[in-house]
């Protein structure tokens, strides 16, 4: 699922909101977590999972076009864990 079919689920499911505040909804929430990831923090919603960052140590890789040695540098990268229940949903019969 893209996020304008997100919007358009939204939307379609509350039709006292417009396209339009539907897309406000998701972009207010998608915004909210990846601001509190940024700043380091961990996002839980119950039920569904938890958002959190993690380390990456610098390391030396390969360019595949040219085979050359390639510095990267150290990041944080994002993790999702999925919770107990949708990894229930995921795994029935």
């Amino acid at each position: 699922m893209i996020r304008s079919e997100l919007v358009q689920k939204i939307s379609d499911a509350n039709p006292h909101l417009g396209t339009r505040e539907a897309e406000r909804v998701v972009s207010t929430i998608l915004d909210a977590i990846a601001d509190r990831l940024a700043e380091g923090g961990r996002v839980e919603l119950r039920g569904f999972g938890a958002f959190s960052t993690r380390g990456r140590n610098a390391r030396t890789g390969r360019n595949p076009r040219t085979g050359d040695s390639v510095d990267v540098d150290a990041k944080r990268v994002p993790h999702f864990k999925p919770g107990k229940e949708l990894r229930e949903r995921l795994n029935v019969g």
